[in-house]
């Protein structure tokens, strides 16, 4: 009994997690997912949709870190960089909201976690972008 409680709490730890990291990566896996849908009901089957939706979104991802890499003014860097952030922070919002709408009876404190929530995504998602783009110092 208490291996199947430990084995439910580490599969709901990853699940936070997968949650979290898509939450994170959330303008390029809605992509993907978008043309895959696009691409099945085209078609193409589930295994080339997938393929297709996949592809998609790590060009997507891929983009953003080279547009991001490649300009210089500082407002422009900014617009790139809140073009990936802003879809993650209203991922984690939504996500912390769906996980305390029946656990958190204040509405108030319901909104404050999903605020703070929104905006750690929100950070997150910004320094993995930046973290990635940043050029490599080797001497």
């Amino acid at each position: 009994m208490i291996v199947l409680m430990l084995m439910t709490m580490a599969l709901l730890a990853s699940l936070c997690v997968l949650a979290y990291t898509l939450a994170v990566y959330a303008l390029p896996f809605m992509l993907g997912v978008e043309v895959a849908r696009w691409a099945y009901a085209s078609g193409s089957g589930l295994i080339g949709a997938g393929l297709v939706g996949l592809v998609t979104g790590a060009v997507a991802y891929g983009l953003l870190i080279v547009l991001f890499m490649a300009v210089r003014p500082p407002m422009l860097r900014l617009a790139v960089a809140l073009v990936f952030a802003a879809p993650a922070a209203a991922a984690g919002y939504a996500l912390v909201h769906g996980i305390t709408r029946e656990a958190m009876p204040s509405e108030v404190w319901r909104t404050i976690f999903c605020l703070i929530g929104g905006g750690v995504t929100g950070t997150s998602a910004l320094m993995r972008l930046v973290a990635t783009a940043a050029p490599i110092h080797r001497r």
